[in-house]
């Protein structure tokens, strides 16, 4: 009992006394070395470039926080031994001396040192749900520029928003009950040692529950690991399905698909609950059997306490004290079962996220050039689509001056869109240079030279939001007489103005609340916003009418008129009006280029003659 002497009278009080006084200490450290705006985006070197998204940039760009978790944790397992100690000091003292002035006393600092833990304990839980809150700020932005790139570069599986899904999984871990386990498992030993100074058969008793309980904790890990995988997969699958059927509602219902693609899905969806069974059955499996262990060895060590204080090697004090300190060293590890499955499920979802990071870096910062004003040349360019190995076009070349108009023609599946695509950096030539001006595409940054591009895609497809900022772009200062005159080149000022509220209309998501041949002559406004001097049709006439023709053919006329290059893939030679460029693309390859009218009275049969018919006298009429 001598070595218990010093958590005991004047000694405990001191120690409160200390861990007060550290309290106010590492709060107030907390306040100074918290993470502040200006550090939310993670720092760039010396070349000015981000540095690695890792595990380890993290740690150390919130390491101040993280000692004074380390000190609050700290303090929170030294204020654990509170209610133990109460124990014995009541048993072992009050109660044998009958002293009531004791026992108040005992009561009031424990009700102080409980107060303290409990305000710990909140202040803790508030700091991971911030570190949490910073995660999402410091990398939410890298996160959605993979989204919104990765389609470009890579097959996208499921869904594409695999990347958002993963940095919220992180984050609600950070901002949970997991990471306080992890922070307190390393207090298992300081608990074990305490049981051990109690008496050596107590700690023996402690420690063989502890390895049983971390063994139990490693077994979770290798048997659920590979089923979280598994079911993450199979959920961005079975989440890709039911957002292509909430897009193609329409064809769904009217063609009777509906019954059959939620066949699918109900397949997707099972297999998916499946997997999440299997590894909730043994995540949970393995907790209750933690949570009877952990009784089992309470009761176990206060047998033994009991037996010690039967041959009186121990205190009654101590048979409780024990207990509630064997019940402390547990708990960690009880707690790190309980949320294992989060953890292998945010551990993987890191991984993830730092492959993402790792395949597609983020976009060097570039030296500004001038703007684009004498021509576009396209030199032997090879295409790849995303995430495949075969070119669909090969040696494309081709060049245009400032004022000229080129239309792509030739037969579907023949590479027209994706020429197109590669002229305007849509998706990287594997072989070759797209120049504007002479410089290549790449010495461009994506925001620099989207400046001077105007693109019409072959689905059309708008935002949520309003008219103006769809044909704006969403520019945060938006010019409005740059705004109406792309309208207005595009031909559809007149009919905004007929919108319930104007340019101010909300279209609703995709556009849903125009028709088709509206949202494509918006698109159109968009691509002419602010005059680019690089415009890309492709099949811009899909879906207008023939006052929309007209208004296309204007554009085009004012586009080369202004001293730009437009560039037109077509199927209907009204689109090609206002041209005087053209190629002719099959199978993957330009198959001739030069001036419209050349080439289509080649490509024109001619006519056959009328065949002569001969009348001779007499015959009837």
């Amino acid at each position: 009992m001598r070595v218990l002497d010093i958590f005991s009278g004047s000694r405990f009080l001191q120690a409160a006394l200390l861990i007060a006084a550290a309290i106010i200490l590492v709060i107030f450290g907390l306040a100074r070395r918290r993470p502040s705006r200006e550090h939310v985006a993670p720092a760039r070197d010396r070349n000015g470039r981000s540095p690695a998204h890792d595990l380890s940039s993290l740690l150390h760009a919130c390491r101040g926080v993280l000692v004074g978790l380390g000190l609050i944790t700290a303090m929170l397992n030294v204020l654990y031994l509170t209610g133990s100690f109460f124990m014995l000091e009541v048993y072992d003292r009050v109660v044998p001396s009958r002293s009531v002035p004791t026992l108040i006393g005992l009561a009031a600092l424990v009700g102080a040192l409980y107060v303290f833990q409990a305000f710990l304990d909140i202040l803790r839980g508030r700091i991971l749900v911030r570190i949490g809150e910073w995660l999402d700020r410091a990398f939410s932005g890298r996160v959605y520029d993979i989204v919104a790139r990765w389609p470009l570069r890579a097959r996208t599986s499921g869904d594409g928003l695999q990347p958002v899904r993963d940095l919220d999984q992180v984050r609600s871990y950070l901002s949970g009950l997991g990471p306080t386990a992890l922070f307190d498992l390393p207090w298992i030993p300081f608990y074990l040692a305490i049981c051990f100074l109690f008496h050596p058969l107590l700690g023996l008793v402690t420690l063989i529950g502890s390895l049983v309980l971390i063994s139990l904790t490693f077994l979770t890990d290798r048997l659920t690991q590979a089923r979280t995988r598994e079911a993450s997969g199979q959920i961005a699958q079975r989440n890709a399905l039911a957002e292509a059927s909430r897009r193609n509602a329409e064809v769904l219902h009217a063609m009777g698909m509906r019954g059959r693609l939620a066949a699918r899905w109900a397949d997707a969806n099972d297999g998916y609950m499946s997997t999440q069974r299997r590894a909730a059955d043994v995540a949970g499996g393995f907790g209750s059997v933690s949570k009877v262990l952990r009784l089992v060895l309470q009761s176990a060590v206060l047998g033994v306490g009991g037996y010690l204080v039967i041959v009186q090697e121990a205190t009654a004090g101590i048979i409780i004290a024990g207990a509630i300190l064997t019940s402390r060293a547990l708990a960690p590890v009880e707690l790190a079962i309980a949320h294992w499955k989060s953890l292998i499920a945010a551990r993987q979802s890191w991984k993830r996220l730092q492959q993402y990071w790792t395949q597609l870096p983020a976009e060097e910062e570039k030296t500004p050039l001038p703007s684009p004003c004498k021509g576009l040349a396209v030199e032997a360019i090879f295409v790849v689509p995303p995430g495949e190995q075969t070119a669909v076009v090969q040696e494309a070349s081709f060049a245009l001056e400032a004022g000229q108009g080129l239309g792509v023609v030739g037969p579907s599946g023949s590479g027209k869109s994706s020429l197109v695509r590669a002229i305007v950096g849509v998706w990287l030539s594997a072989r070759g240079k797209v120049r504007l001006d002479g410089a290549a595409l790449e010495q461009w940054s994506s925001e620099a030279l989207g400046r001077h591009i105007g693109y019409l895609p072959q689905d059309v497809e708008l935002f949520a939001g309003t008219v103006a900022q769809n044909i704006n772009r969403f520019e945060t200062a938006p010019d409005a007489e740059a705004m109406i005159a792309a309208a207005r080149a595009a031909g559809v000022h007149e009919m905004v103005l007929r919108l319930p509220k104007g340019y101010d209309t909300s279209i609703g998501e995709g556009g849903m609340a125009l028709s088709a041949g509206q949202r494509q002559r918006i698109a159109l406004a968009r691509a002419l916003y602010r005059d680019p001097f690089l415009v890309v049709l492709d099949e811009p006439n899909s879906n207008l009418d023939a006052e929309g023709d007209q208004a296309l053919t204007r554009a085009i006329e004012g586009i080369r008129a202004r001293g730009g290059i437009v560039i037109v893939v077509a199927h209907r030679t009204s689109a090609l009006a206002a041209l005087d460029q053209l190629v002719v693309m099959a199978e993957g390859r330009v198959q001739a280029f030069g001036p419209k009218h050349a080439l289509l009275a080649k490509m024109t049969p001619p006519r056959p003659a009328a065949p002569f018919k001969v009348v001779t006298e007499g015959a009837s009429s």
